[in-house]
């Protein structure tokens, strides 16, 4: 197997046993209960593992994935066209049609929110964003991007696994599995959906596919309780509770050895001392009544249109503080406007979600710089694709999805911000200046995190497989860097 055959998980063997099978049957007995505790901390099955050292020297120690489910218009949020105001209305006769679904193509539409130049970098950013574009020069644009489908579901599968099938590990369970967790306490990868539900694929956005299920992400909420079911059951002891646990843990560890290699199995006996460890460090961890009026009020904590995106920002900057490596939020739920959908009215639909995410991810920016955090934080953020520069009828003001050319951003750890890298055609349909895959994006997250993609693989169906697959040889994207 090529790479670093330390980031492998053992598999099943040609005999059939590894090292830690044998140690588990000759054992047996009460000694198996100290040896799973052990385990549950080691790859071999599937446990919480302990942090282990990158390829290289890490730029970046956490991401921030801030994902706008349903897919943002480039042309008005970070990639100006002043040609869609100069044919404004007209008809498009062009050639390249990127809509999808048999929707219509209508006329070219300027966007109606208007562009400046910010920071001393001039990085132009649209009227969408007064509390981001104080941060222009932190932020790197990436105008080029591009996906391999139409679809919501592919969309956003591909955009966290690599690949639009579903079953392949996402970007936060390939961090998991090559880095492990820095807080034993709490999750290693965190994930917060919007309340109006989604994303569409639902949990094989941030499934760790065919890994161990250890990977995978955990859900909190953003609203009260974060997680649901932690809280210790009324008239229960810590006492009678440590005992119930570990009755519970002998019997699941002798289910568990007549069951070798089942890693779903083992991931959900180590929930449970997981879970059990949470019971104070998560309450603590996601108790926003600790924070000041004066941080409440920095990230609108208080206000209607605010208060859920805010409080995902707030609670994710207390779960980087305690270790925490991979958190992604998710803005926009359910289907067509209640995400970044904006087939219909997109002037109306985007007014709504950058008005709710705008401030509460410029806060965050200001609170990891205050707090130290900043320079080894990465941030991403952008949607599973774009939208036409065309309406979707006539009087319609109603983009259609755009997986030609679209815009991401990158900010924060080892990220040269005060940029903007590609570019799309001078209407912008696609991609045609430093055009950049989404494997590209991933293959620079793991980059950035000290992770050479090329070498981080796990051996599964016959081969090495890795985020960025292996269809395509996928590059980092060089200019991004600092």
């Amino acid at each position: 197997m090529n790479g670093d055959v330390s980031r492998f998980i053992p598999n099943h063997t040609p005999c059939g046993r590894t090292r830690r099978e044998f140690l588990w049957q000759a054992g047996g007995g009460f000694a198996a209960l100290a040896l799973v505790d052990l385990l549950t901390r080691d790859r071999a099955w599937g446990g919480e593992a302990a942090a282990r050292p990158p390829h290289f020297a890490a730029k970046a120690k956490r991401v921030v994935f801030l994902f706008m489910n349903g897919g943002p218009s480039q042309v008005d949020t970070f990639d100006p066209k002043p040609l869609l105001t100069r044919f404004h209305n007209q008809t498009y006769t062009g050639e390249c049609k990127v809509g999808s679904n048999g929707r219509p193509i209508g006329r070219l539409t300027q966007s109606p929110f208007p562009f400046r130049a910010h920071g001393r970098s001039g990085l132009p950013i649209s009227s969408l964003y007064p509390h981001l574009s104080r941060h222009a020069d932190e932020l790197c644009v990436i105008r080029s991007m591009h996906t391999d489908t139409a679809a919501h579901a592919s969309g956003c599968i591909q955009m966290n696994t690599g690949s639009v099938l579903i079953g392949k590990p996402c970007l936060g369970s390939w961090l998991s599995y090559g880095l492990g967790t820095a807080n034993e306490n709490l999750p290693g990868f965190v994930v917060m959906t919007d309340p109006r539900g989604g994303p569409i694929g639902s949990a094989s956005n941030w499934s760790a596919g065919f890994m161990p299920a250890t990977h995978q992400g955990t859900m909190f909420r953003s609203d009260h309780p974060a997680l649901l079911d932690l809280a210790t059951p009324k008239g229960t002891t810590d006492q009678s509770q440590r005992h119930g646990l570990d009755l519970l843990k002998e019997l699941n560890t002798q289910h568990l050895q007549r069951r070798p290699g089942q890693t779903e199995l083992a991931a959900r006996i180590a929930s449970y001392e997981l879970a059990y460890r949470m019971q104070t460090t998560a309450a603590e961890a996601v108790d926003l009544g600790r924070e000041t009026p004066a941080s409440r009020a920095m990230y609108g904590l208080d206000q209607p249109l605010t208060n859920d995106f805010a409080r995902k920002c707030l609670i994710t900057r207390r779960l980087l503080e305690r270790g925490v490596r991979f958190v992604q939020l998710y803005s926009g739920g359910g289907h067509i406007e209640d995400t970044w959908d904006g087939h219909n009215d997109c002037v109306t639909n985007h007014k709504t979600h950058a008005g709710e995410t705008d401030q509460p991810i410029a806060a965050l920016i200001t609170d990891l710089q205050r707090t130290g955090l900043w320079e080894d934080t990465l941030l991403v953020w952008g949607g599973e694709f774009g939208r036409t520069p065309t309406s979707e009828g006539v009087g319609k003001p109603g983009r259609d999805h755009n997986w030609h050319g679209f815009t991401m951003w990158l900010a924060g750890g080892g990220v040269k911000g005060g940029q903007a890298i590609g570019a799309t055609d001078e209407l912008g349909f696609a991609a045609v200046e430093d055009r950049c895959h989404v494997s590209d994006l991933h293959a620079t997250v793991l980059h950035l995190m000290g992770l050479d993609h090329r070498k981080l693989t796990f051996f599964h169906q016959g081969l090495d497989q890795r985020l960025t697959g292996v269809e395509r040889e996928a590059r980092v994207i060089a200019k991004a860097l600092a």
